[in-house]
């Protein structure tokens, strides 16, 4: 049977190193969360500090080692799931008694859990015999929150031996982590984004934890994060086809989120959880028939009935409000919280310089930025410490990484293996290239600003992690990737796991004082935003295609809006002055959108 759900939210990735070891934290609370399978070589000094923290041994793996790049993840991940299972052994056993770990986990609980009526009950009886008996059945009932882990689909580096020998596709990047964690000891989810890998999916296929047992149970699930229905489906039927079952759908706005952004052409996410909704069955019966004629002809064992899906939502979610309209609305099963959870040293790694940052930022430090090696916006705020960093050494005439881990090498434009465009030796051949054209001041300035643009995330995101727990940063230095979402804007202050969790709930409020619109106008404005900028980055005149492409751009947003109109002024339980509020801001938006020219 499928675990029941502790809590109605759940913490996404965050970067590389922000939510690395958030499971170790706070899993024993019943809250799930995500391991970036990005960099093992952090996941290593990781190990190392947490072995030396909990008194066991640690043994390196060198990167000299076959297969080195698996066996670190799949020893860091069985650390981390031994650290959590003990960490789980002994809040079950603390004492009901006021400051102990049972008891604070109860208290986090949402008011509808069942399991919280009951603690509830307990505080109001008297006899000790009967408080007894409720105490051992609540610790019965405990459930520890689930260990996921996340790859980027498309971040697959192929790698070498001996520096010119190409390996086989299972030692690229992608499929190293896959395998690290099929051969870990978890009992969990592993999370696909940034778009399908078809060769990475079929390699599913080699793990049998993927595969429902004799009793229709997953040992290990899928969950694939998509931004809209399409997709959705696309992916479920290719996985179902190899007799693999997505558990999950995991939503995720196109820009209203952290970190890398994938905007649709238009979709905005309150029609695409519409969608969802109505045609959640169809998605289930379409992809079971396919999965059961696929394990048939594998003569696996295949479940008598559709195995559980889950339909979870997440990106810009600010209150509870909110939270529960997801929930009760649109029927999804949990709501993902990111961007204010970098807030909660319990829970994140975040560095003090960057959280006083955070702290401080308002609506115009937090943007959607171009210093992705990937070339895909990614959001990231003003003044961290890793841009302040790639300053300087432009400013010595030294721009670029120095590229210490090579997670991100993507480019061949100048040599044989890939190269990261964030890396010297890429700006510097790049910048050669263009002055080699002749260009006036002005188009040569802002082709320069291009290159130079682009930021070592994939050290980045990680350097924090190090910082907190005053690990060695010598090769990282000391610069940090922050990438919050725009709803960080609305957050300012530091505060503890149960104050976040008591504002989901509605039992507090934590915002600021700014006005913050919903998360639906908000996602909303950002599109516009997007869409003109777009427009004015086109290369004129357009051709057929791209007029096309902005033309249905345009009608999506329009159509969005009126749904909108339909829900705030009908569905949405919010006084009158916040409808007309809104009904002003979609007003606006509409005429924003029918001036853009294309």
């Amino acid at each position: 049977m499928p675990q029941p759900l502790v809590h109605s939210f759940h913490i996404p990735v965050m970067g590389i190193g922000f939510s690395l070891d958030s499971a170790i934290k706070i899993a024993h609370f019943g809250i799930s969360s995500v391991i970036s399978l990005v960099d093992d070589i952090l996941m290593e000094k990781m190990r190392e500090y947490y072995c030396k923290k909990i008194n066991r041994n640690f043994t390196a793996i060198s990167k000299n080692e076959n297969d080195f790049r698996v066996k670190r993840i799949t020893a860091y991940l069985n650390l981390v799931d031994g650290i959590v299972k003990e960490n789980f052994e002994r809040l079950k056993n603390s004492l009901f008694e006021k400051g102990s770990e049972i008891i604070k986990y109860l208290e986090m609980l949402p008011d509808t859990s069942p399991l919280k009526h009951v603690y509830n009950k307990m505080l109001q009886t008297k006899n000790s015999d009967a408080i007894k008996r409720v105490q051992d059945s609540i610790r019965a009932n405990l459930s520890v929150g689930s260990v996921d882990v996340n790859i980027m689909a498309k971040l697959d580096k192929v790698n070498y031996k001996n520096k010119n020998e190409e390996l086989s596709a299972e030692y690229n990047d992608a499929y190293a982590a896959l395998r690290g964690y099929a051969l870990s000891d978890l009992n969990s989810s592993i999370i696909f984004s940034a778009g399908m890998n078809p060769g990475l999916y079929s390699y599913i296929e080699n793990f049998e934890d993927f595969f429902p047992d004799n009793d229709g149970v997953l040992k290990k699930k899928i969950i694939i994060k998509v931004s809209d229905y399409r997709s959705a489906i696309i992916q479920g039927k290719f996985l179902a086809k190899k007799g693999l079952w997505v558990s999950e759908y995991r939503i995720e706005s196109g820009l209203n989120c952290g970190g890398h952004t994938f905007a649709t052409n238009g979709y905005l996410l309150g029609p695409v959880l519409e969608e969802f909704k109505n045609k959640r069955e169809e998605l289930i019966h379409t992809t079971n028939e396919l999965l059961v004629s696929a394990l048939k002809n594998k003569n696996k064992p295949y479940p008598e009935t559709p195995l559980s899906v889950k339909i979870t939502a997440q990106g810009g979610i600010g209150n509870a409000s909110e939270h529960n309209f997801l929930l009760q609305h649109f029927k999804v099963d949990s709501t993902g919280w990111g961007t204010p959870f970098l807030l909660v040293p319990e829970v994140t790694n975040v560095d003090s310089t960057t959280l006083n940052l955070l702290c401080n930022a308002k609506e115009e430090d937090l943007y959607l930025s171009n210093i992705s090696p990937l070339g895909v916006p990614f959001n990231s705020i003003k003044g961290n410490t890793k841009d302040i960093e790639k300053q300087e050494l432009i400013d010595k005439k030294k721009p670029g990484s120095s590229c210490p881990k090579k997670f991100i090498v993507s480019n061949k434009e100048f040599t044989t293996h890939s190269i990261c465009t964030a890396s010297r030796q890429y700006q510097n051949l790049k910048i050669k290239e263009l002055e080699s054209k002749n260009l006036n001041k002005d188009e040569f300035k802002k082709s320069f600003n291009k290159i130079i643009e682009k930021s070592c995330i994939c050290v980045g995101l990680g350097t924090s992690a190090l910082l907190v727990n005053k690990l060695d940063t010598k090769v990282e230095r000391k610069g940090v990737s922050i990438c919050p979402g725009p709803n960080m804007a609305y957050f300012s202050k530091v505060v503890s796991l149960k104050e976040m969790t008591d504002h989901i709930y509605g039992r507090i409020k934590i915002l600021n004082d700014n006005y913050r619109p919903n998360m639906f106008i908000k996602e909303l404005k950002i599109y516009v935003d997007y869409l003109k900028n777009e427009i004015k980055e086109a290369i004129k005149p357009l051709t057929d295609k791209q007029v096309k492409h902005f033309s249905l751009f345009k009608d999506n947003l329009l159509e969005g809006i009126e749904y909108y109109r339909k829900l705030f002024s009908g569905v949405v339980k919010e006084s009158q002055d916040i409808k007309n509020k809104i009904a002003s801001e979609l007003e606006e938006l509409e005429k924003k959108i029918r001036i853009l020219v294309c």
